[in-house]
């Protein structure tokens, strides 16, 4: 754990419980969503390069609108 998060954490251990439930919901969340995010980017990704290569390869064919 790095010394930044371990210093969140501290802060955040002097809070009321309702407020460190709150909190580590949020984090929670966040996460999940960062996780969530970066599968759909690597999924697309690869999207994207397969359309990147049919225009790079249909405007060497002459064929760019």
């Amino acid at each position: 754990m790095t010394q930044i998060l371990e210093k969140a954490f501290a802060k955040a251990a002097s809070m009321p419980a309702e407020l460190q439930e709150q909190l580590a919901q949020q984090l929670i969340d966040d996460i999940e969503g960062e996780m969530k995010w970066d599968k759909t980017l690597a999924k697309s990704q690869k999207l994207l390069e397969r359309l990147a290569r049919s225009a790079k390869g249909g405007t060497e064919a002459g064929k760019d609108a």
